[in-house]
């Protein structure tokens, strides 16, 4: 009860700012130790976060388990074929890889037209006439990369597949060069390399969803066959493996079976072409990790050092306040009330040094989103700190400001009111 008093006591804090009050010069840049330490914590944290945060909105509607795969050249003569091959990857490979590589969940062919084969499609909607790229496409594209079909459209279905049916589902700026601001393109007819394809749906642009452009078209992969007369050849694969594979694992295993499908020696590294996205993420969330364990190690340090200057501070100064002190004790002041006074100061320094230092990393923060977050082609946004991490720090920081505030309470409690009131 007698601590509580003390704590709100009016003459305990009029004491503690009268102490700091003397030593300004000292005091201030001792906090600063702390506050640069909670500061660095802070930014570096959140700006971690801010990366992660930017890769996952780049990638938010990709499975972050997928990857690509396409044939380039073979690099080593094997079973009587010379060096630079071009493998040829096919339809019939789908259901190989499905058999022998059980991590796989989803696999879409993927044929194109202006991509990696021929050029781009001309599209003719009446009198105007564009060229975009064309995509030959299973369902399970959708599955992999997800499509945001508005206008009450839809992405490409099994049925359309069976039936080989002339629909296509068009891009955003497709629909805002053919088709009059009001019109609602769904349903409507428009001819690709003369031949009429009616429009299903159109998708909205995602820079993140497949690395298509707001111009694409996709069109059922068997209607793609017959208009460009691929036969059963593909482009390449578009490959998500299940949640709990080891999708570096899974590209692997893919290229190990397609080697041996297309007789191409297993040292062969150059025979096929991937982008491994779960790879790549996982580096992202990696070094984003890395840069929050370092914020965490440096601010740390850094706010040890400065509660330790903090303790020092309060040490001296219980030295030139020994008479203070000494008086105090005399007129009864216990020595549960002296170490509370001292300790209190010690606490109420650390915290406000961390409150300063969370306000200028919060901002700090703010002003690097403000300039990154019409950024495109930068993968960051919101770069924020959990609030219990920030809560933490503040727990941590009051029991290190507590703990080392005993110190020189301690040192305080020791004196003895008759050596004090004898000192000069």
């Amino acid at each position: 009860m007698n601590s509580l008093k003390t704590i709100f006591d009016y003459d305990t804090w009029q004491e503690i700012f009268g102490s700091i009050d003397k030593n300004k010069i000292r005091t201030l840049v001792t906090v600063i130790g702390v506050l640069w330490g909670i500061f660095i914590y802070i930014t570096l944290s959140g700006s971690a976060k801010g990366l992660d945060n930017g890769f996952d909105r780049e990638f938010q509607d990709m499975a972050m388990n997928s990857m690509f795969v396409w044939p380039q050249s073979t690099s080593i003569p094997y079973a009587g074929f010379k060096i630079g091959r071009s493998p040829r990857l096919t339809i019939q490979n789908v259901k190989t890889l499905k058999q022998q590589v059980p991590e796989i969940q989803y696999i879409a062919p993927r044929n194109a037209r202006g991509v990696r084969s021929g050029p781009p499609a001309s599209v003719v909607y009446r009198d105007i006439s564009r060229t975009y790229n064309i995509y030959g496409d299973y369902p399970e594209y959708s599955e992999i990369s997800t499509k945001k079909i508005y206008k009450g459209g839809r992405f490409i279905n099994n049925a359309d597949i069976t039936n080989k049916r002339k629909v296509c589902v068009i891009g955003e700026r497709t629909e805002k060069e053919l088709f009059e601001e009001d019109e609602n393109p769904v349903g409507k007819f428009i001819r690709i390399d003369n031949v009429y394809f009616q429009v299903i749906g159109v998708h909205k642009y995602n820079p993140g969803g497949g690395f298509e452009t707001d111009g694409d078209i996709f069109i059922p992969f068997e209607t793609f066959r017959n208009l460009y007369n691929t036969g059963d050849k593909v482009n390449w694969f578009v490959i998500a493996a299940y949640d709990n594979a080891d999708v570096i694992l899974v590209e692997k295993k893919v290229k190990k079976v397609l080697k041996r499908i297309h007789k191409i020696s297993p040292d062969d590294e150059r025979a096929f072409g991937s982008f491994n996205i779960g790879e790549v993420f996982n580096r992202i969330k990696g070094f984003a990790d890395g840069m929050t364990f370092l914020s965490l190690v440096v601010g740390l340090a850094t706010i040890i050092a400065g509660v330790i200057g903090i303790g020092n501070i309060l040490l001296i100064s219980v030295k030139e306040r020994t008479k203070e002190l000494g008086v105090r004790r005399a007129l009864g002041a216990t020595p549960g009330e002296v170490r509370i006074q001292i300790v209190l100061e010690s606490v109420f320094l650390t915290l406000i040094a961390g409150v300063l230092g969370i306000i200028l990393g919060a901002a700090a923060l703010a002003t690097i989103n403000f300039f990154t977050q019409d950024l495109a082609e930068f993968p960051y946004t919101n770069p924020t700190v959990p609030p219990l991490l920030v809560l933490g720090a503040l727990l941590i920081m009051t029991v290190m400001g507590t703990l080392i505030g005993l110190i020189p309470a301690q040192r305080a409690v020791s004196i003895k009111p008759i050596d004090a009131l004898r000192e000069e």
